[in-house]
């Protein structure tokens, strides 16, 4: 088959593999139809993710058809529409049965690895490092999903991929972002980040009643769509203004009672706080660059809530814990747990209140993967998210 894999920093290639077979009764196999590249690959494709492997299968957000069932697997048959959370859960474990998919205890085999690097062990991970797993990604023609029985979405006829790809990973992402904020309607929301996740951390936000909901980013694309397709009511362009002056001017001096950050270990910035953190990142001296989690923590209203959903490898610099600790602020984090989201968000978009489709700006072929991911890496031609179809 053919598949999209990493060949090295800033390096993909489309190859001919092996196909993927059943290695454990629980497992199935997936023809994919439908897959993209996510922001967190491209974290992968820079080189700051450790524990890749040449040739190891990237992508975690993918949907197909069943083509193949483990003996085990009774809720599947060959010929179902499926949507594949990116977190493998094996549904079982205590921390399965508490909800908290992304921290499964025994779906990563390689776990001593992320209990070396965080203490705990953490769920595995299609097509993300040796570290959550080394299990082959989506960006491929087909996939073995293992605990097939308790992962995979089964999706009606009528709803197309598009509506519901994202299902796999952002969506979710970005609701689970909102749900953390105990949105009511007189709360306002300042979102970090106008990428994909970003947009959906948006519309969710104004889904769940938000009264005002503001977008930061710098590319005035992707602020247009926060505002026109997302629902956002205000948008700051943080190369144009001082988004701490703004946001007390939106708020009446008092800041937002809740912060999203949807950006993620490799922000951008401007001053000398960028130039600091980008100097540390690069010559490894610390693993992330945490501006928009500083700028969150600084700009949240006392006894507010600060809502992570960027992805972070390791240690930071110059955390501010005096703010967060004096604001009484709380925050919540973590990789999305999918399943807890999957079944409701689908019957939001069967109902017609939002159409995910519309963070689509581009549909490639797989084998255009490679330049796929230099568009998305150089924000080309007003990129948002590629749809990569297998044939």
């Amino acid at each position: 088959m053919r598949a999209n894999c990493w060949m090295g920093k800033k390096r993909v290639s489309v190859e001919r593999v092996p196909d993927p077979k059943i290695i454990n009764n629980r497992d199935a196999i997936v023809k994919i139809t439908a897959t993209t590249i996510c922001g967190s690959d491209l974290h992968l494709y820079n080189g700051f993710v450790p524990t890749m492997q040449k040739g190891d299968i990237l992508g975690h957000e993918f949907m197909g058809e069943v083509v193949e069932v483990g003996k085990g697997v009774n809720n599947l048959k060959v010929g179902d529409r499926v949507v594949v959370p990116f977190d493998i859960a094996c549904g079982n474990c205590e921390q399965c049965m508490l909800g908290n998919f992304s921290v499964c205890e025994n779906s990563n085999p390689n776990a001593w690895i992320p209990e070396k690097l965080m203490g705990h062990a953490t769920c595995g991970a299609y097509g993300y490092a040796h570290m959550t797993g080394g299990f082959a990604g989506g960006q491929a023609e087909y996939v073995r999903v293992p605990f097939a029985d308790f992962n995979p979405l089964k999706i009606p006829a009528h709803l197309s991929d598009e509506k519901v790809l994202f299902l796999s990973d952002i969506f979710p992402t970005g609701y689970m972002g909102a749900d953390f904020c105990e949105i009511n309607p007189r709360k306002v929301v300042a979102v970090w980040g106008a990428g994909p996740v970003g947009q959906f951390a948006i519309a969710s936000a104004r889904m769940l009643g938000a009264e005002r909901v503001i977008a930061i980013d710098r590319f005035p694309y992707r602020l247009k769509m926060a505002i026109d397709k997302a629902g956002a009511t205000d948008a700051i362009n943080y190369e144009e203004e001082n988004v701490q002056e703004v946001l007390r001017d939106l708020t009446g001096g008092r800041g937002p009672d809740a912060c999203i950050e949807a950006v993620g270990l490799e922000a951008h910035g401007t001053g000398a706080q960028y130039a600091y953190d980008k100097m540390k990142q690069t010559t490894k001296m610390q693993m992330d660059r945490p501006l928009a989690v500083r700028e969150a923590i600084l700009a949240c209203r006392g006894g507010g809530i600060v809502s992570i959903l960027g992805v972070y490898a390791g240690f930071v610099d110059k955390f501010p814990l005096g703010a967060l600790m004096n604001k009484g602020l709380t925050i919540k984090t973590g990789q999305c747990h999918v399943q807890r989201y999957m079944k409701q968000l689908l019957d939001r978009i069967d109902r017609g209140e939002i159409d995910p489709s519309f963070v689509i700006s581009h549909t490639m072929n797989l084998d255009e993967t490679p330049r796929g991911y230099d568009m998305f890496m150089h924000k080309q031609d007003e990129v948002m998210k590629i749809l990569l179809r297998t044939n």
